[in-house]
């Protein structure tokens, strides 16, 4: 089954004579795979079709309620003061949990900075996540103990680095799939672009999977395109498929889909979940400057975790227990961030000038010289004080 897009309608505007030419086409609002309603009703899709047990299912509304509640420590934890910045997922637990747990162990992930649920499956432990935002590593964790690459700051730029890695691995003859994640606001980079070529002209085993959360910081979705997102796709060769990103079920039927494909040597796959960041952009937003309550108060009616709940409460597939075990659970994960985060040791200034350079740099030497005779002068002048 599909349904139409639920966007927000938008008030027309009086084309002027300098805008009426480009205009956007009149047409209805594109569909997308659904297999589980807002309401929690299951549903069919002709091309995708998912069969999961009681305790696959009940394994997705942990990861998906875990997720939420690391990311709502995380951001009470920078409003403590605890953490330089962090940007929330909240919201788009459906559209990460989903994707994510479509992985093998042997695909390679390459994130951007929010897939805090997608490294949930991947087994990073959540507060390795932390250190980055914190100020004390440039990320916990080997990228290659998990084929989970660190967090990507620079918009867009993993797509790069996911299409390059995906061609070493057709070259290598590998049976694996890479995942690029980005969103909605880095399809206008031309990194996206460029990647998108080369995927295709290489025929490269890689799926972009694009949350489209409807707001790049404060720019919404019609600022950065006149098409649907996933329609892009077509001008490079190669498919694009809009899936509900709040649903779990459609998330993980369509990119299983999109990286069997790309297993089987058939190239490159858009996906588009289309979802929303049901809070700020990062801690350093205030959303309500832009967007109002409405819009927000309509997708909170689709909230991911909520939907699959209603599935599970009717269809008998979990019971109080479960989610009173699964409260506790959360409890416990909430207190091992805080006391995690709370404990992590200052890293030493100096390492400012470590890895910048493989075999050294004369300039770097000279700053670090500069800098370490700067921290020794407050020693110097301690011990005159005494």
């Amino acid at each position: 089954m599909t349904v139409e897009s639920t966007a927000a309608a938008r008030k027309p505007r009086r084309a002027s004579k300098r805008t009426s030419a480009a205009k956007k086409p009149q047409s209805a609002e594109p569909q997308l795979v659904q297999l589980l309603t807002p309401e929690g009703e299951r549903v069919e899709h002709p091309d995708y079709s998912i069969d999961l047990s009681a305790d696959e299912l009940r394994g997705l509304y942990r990861d998906m309620v875990l997720t939420r509640r690391f990311d709502a420590e995380a951001t009470a934890l920078q409003r403590q003061g605890e953490l330089g910045l962090w940007a929330s997922l909240l919201g788009q637990e459906a559209a990460q949990i989903g994707s994510g747990r479509a992985l093998r162990d042997d695909d390679y992930v390459f994130p951007t900075y929010r897939e805090h649920g997608v490294a949930w499956c991947r087994g990073v432990d959540p507060t390795n996540l932390l250190g980055m935002f914190r100020g004390v590593n440039h990320g916990g964790w080997d990228p290659n103990s998990n084929n989970f690459h660190l967090y990507t700051i620079v918009i867009g730029s993993q797509t790069l680095h996911a299409t390059g890695y995906a061609m070493g691995v057709a070259k290598d003859g590998a049976d694996s799939a890479v995942i690029a994640y980005f969103g909605d606001g880095a399809s206008s980079q031309g990194d996206v672009a460029e990647s998108f070529t080369f995927s295709a002209v290489y025929n490269a085993p890689v799926v972009f999977f694009c949350q489209n959360n409807q707001w790049a910081i404060s720019e919404p979705t019609e600022r950065q395109t006149r098409v649907p997102l996933y329609q892009r796709a077509q001008g490079f060769g190669f498919p694009g498929v809009r899936v509900d990103g709040n649903d779990v079920l459609a998330c993980l039927a369509v990119t299983r889909s999109a990286l069997e494909r790309a297993r089987r040597g058939e190239g490159p796959t858009l996906v588009e979940a289309f979802t929303y960041r049901m809070g700020a952009h990062t801690t350093s937003d205030d959303p309500t400057k832009y967007r109002a309550d409405e819009e927000r108060a309509a997708w909170e009616a689709k909230d991911p975790i909520l939907r699959l709940r209603a599935y599970l409460e009717k269809e008998k597939f979990a019971d109080d227990a479960f989610f009173t075990a699964l409260d506790a659970e959360s409890e416990t994960l909430g207190k091992r961030v805080r006391e995690a985060v709370r404990a992590m040791p200052d890293p030493d200034p100096m390492a400012l000038f470590e890895h910048g350079y493989a075999d050294g740099n004369s300039l770097v030497d000279e700053e670090r010289a500069q800098f370490a005779a700067y921290q020794a002068s407050f020693v110097d002048s301690a011990e005159e004080g005494k």
